[in-house]
């Protein structure tokens, strides 16, 4: 496989690899297919990348095995630099990951979820509230925050999940089906927070099937088919290039190769 497409330098300094995935190897059973053959691209600081299947394609599958969830049977995974298998603990201070079940602890109130998380990845006391506040710009999540999780809406616990995951400033943003849940004001301000965030030379990497979203935020994608890497594509250069450029078309077309 030829290594990804680098972002442009603009005179700048080579963007370096947050994330690294190589020769990724993962399967439920010891009789059972693979789940996903031989998956490797890097995502660089700066970048948003989509990553783009079919329903049981591999793509969580993936996202769990590089945010270490998942145990896999061959492959490296390097965050920042650190072996999720051989370092996990650093690879994981690097990363916050947001999964699409929302999974939080409900018998907390938001600000609780919040201060839970800033202790897992040892924040700073004094650097909390600036987060917070920060944050409570972009999610307005407003006074519910003091209440329990339990009676948040599926919107809201979307809201408090990507609000705690991201209270360390992780390196690396990991996101399984951001967007659903959220109101329109929302998903546009978190679609500017996206950028911005990877504009301080952060990294995101994104599941999704909203292919109009993914074609407007994101730098590359990778596409994943039967749990096999079918293709990678530089979305900034392509509609650049060819503003016509049917990204939904593309990937339909795709999908329904043998």
């Amino acid at each position: 496989m030829t290594e990804p497409n680098l972002p442009p330098e603009g005179g700048k300094a080579q963007p370096q690899p947050v994330l690294e995935i190589r020769g990724l190897y993962k399967k439920y059973s010891r009789k059972a297919d693979w789940a996903v053959a031989d998956i490797s691209f890097r995502c660089y600081e700066g970048e948003i990348v989509g990553l783009l299947g079919h329903n049981g394609a591999g793509k969580s599958t993936t996202l769990k095995c590089l945010e270490g969830m998942l145990p896999f049977e061959k492959g490296t995974i390097t965050i920042a630099g650190y072996d999720i298998q051989k370092d996990a603990e650093r690879a994981k201070s690097n990363m916050g990951f947001v999964t699409d079940n929302h999974a939080t602890f409900i018998k907390m109130t938001g600000v609780q979820y919040i201060n839970f998380m800033a202790d897992v990845y040892e924040v700073p006391t004094e650097l909390r509230k600036p987060r917070l506040l920060a944050l409570e710009e972009v999610f307005q999540l407003g006074k519910p925050i003091e209440n329990l999780i339990s009676s948040y809406s599926h919107g809201m616990r979307q809201k408090i999940c990507m609000m705690g995951s991201l209270i360390h400033e992780p390196k690396l943003w990991i996101l399984d089906e951001p967007m659903t849940g959220l109101d329109p004001r929302t998903m546009r301000a978190v679609q500017d927070f996206m950028h911005a965030y990877v504009k301080k030379g952060n990294t995101i990497l994104f599941s999704s099937h909203a292919l109009t979203t993914v074609a407007k935020l994101c730098d590359r994608v990778v596409l994943i088919r039967k749990g096999l890497q079918a293709d990678e594509l530089n979305v900034k250069q392509i509609c650049s290039e060819d503003p016509d450029f049917d990204f939904e078309e593309y990937f339909l077309r795709n999908e329904q190769q043998d």
